[in-house]
Formats: structure tokens, C-alpha cells, sequence
């Protein structure tokens, strides 16, 4: 993502996704992404969103023509940093592949598949990530994703899973 990138909440209106898509930036680094019917009234939409290189990745992510990771964004995870190694498990899960959320407590340190409050914890990061797509949530079948169930189901569809 292009260091020079301003701090604040940039938005652009998906017509595959029927919403905007918004991100908080600082810097060079993604704070959040959601999904609202209607952006952010600080939100800087029209030609300046537009020239966003992050909303331009996602834009291609959603075009669905080619394969797009987002390994190169930096973000800033303000999570419990148990939830945010389960976060960052989520980077690893390559496009077009799901996973269950015992394989997520499995892929991260210190957790055990088997233990329920472990599984709670999985659980609770993916319902609060604060990144998805970035963090892609969307691709972990039994878990709940922090995007909302429409915007899951098309990104799903969208990497055939």
C-alpha cells in the first residue's frame, strides 16, 4: 500500500456487493473495513476515494478476474493479542480455500482444536475482525465472519467456495 496514503475513512460504493466498502486508514496502514449501506458522514468519497490505492485492490479483489492477496497491506491490529494471532492466521489461508475453525486453532500458536475455550476465542476474533477481506474470515466455514451474512455469502461465491 502506497506509504503516502492520508489518514481517515475513505469509501466507495460496491455494485456487486450493493454497499459501500469503507476502510479507516492511517498512514500506510488499514485500521478497519465495513460494509455500510451508506459510508461514513467523514468518509471521503468521489474522485479523492477513488485514487485510494487500497480501495483500488479491493475493487479488483471484488471484480473476481484475477486473484488478488493483500499480503503487501500493512495493518494495525488494536486487539487482544490473542485474537490477533488468530487474525493473523487468517493471512495464511490462501485464496479459494476454506478452512473450519479447529484448522484455525490448530494453524495458531498456542491454541489446542480440541479445547472449547480456545474454539470460544477463534470464534470471537473472527466475529470481531476488524479487517476483513484483508483478513479474509469469509473463508473459514463454521466460524462467524465480522462482514455482514450477505457480504460472507458473495465473497464466498466470488472464491468459489
Amino acid at each position: 500500500m502506497d506509504e503516502s496514503a492520508d489518514a481517515g475513512i475513505y469509501a466507495r460504493h460496491s455494485p456487486y456487493l450493493e454497499r459501500y466498502v469503507q476502510i479507516g486508514v492511517a498512514g500506510d496502514r488499514v485500521l478497519s473495513i465495513s460494509f455500510p449501506d451508506q459510508p461514513d458522514e467523514n468518509a471521503v468519497e468521489g474522485d479523492e476515494a477513488n485514487e485510494h490505492p487500497l480501495l483500488d485492490q479491493l475493487f479488483e479483489y471484488l471484480d473476481g478476474v484475477n486473484e488478488v492477496g493483500f499480503d503487501d497491506v500493512q495493518i494495525a491490529l488494536t486487539v487482544p493479542t490473542d485474537q490477533r494471532d488468530i487474525l493473523e492466521t487468517l493471512r495464511t489461508i490462501p485464496y479459494g480455500e476454506s478452512v473450519d475453525v479447529e484448522a484455525i486453532a490448530r494453524m495458531t500458536p498456542d491454541l489446542n482444536p480440541e479445547d472449547d475455550d480456545d474454539l470460544i476465542t477463534v470464534r470471537t476474533a473472527l466475529d470481531k475482525n476488524p479487517i476483513p477481506i484483508v483478513l479474509p474470515d469469509h473463508r473459514v466455514r463454521n466460524g462467524p465472519s465480522a462482514a455482514p451474512p450477505g457480504v460472507e455469502q458473495k465473497l464466498r461465491s466470488l472464491e468459489g467456495l
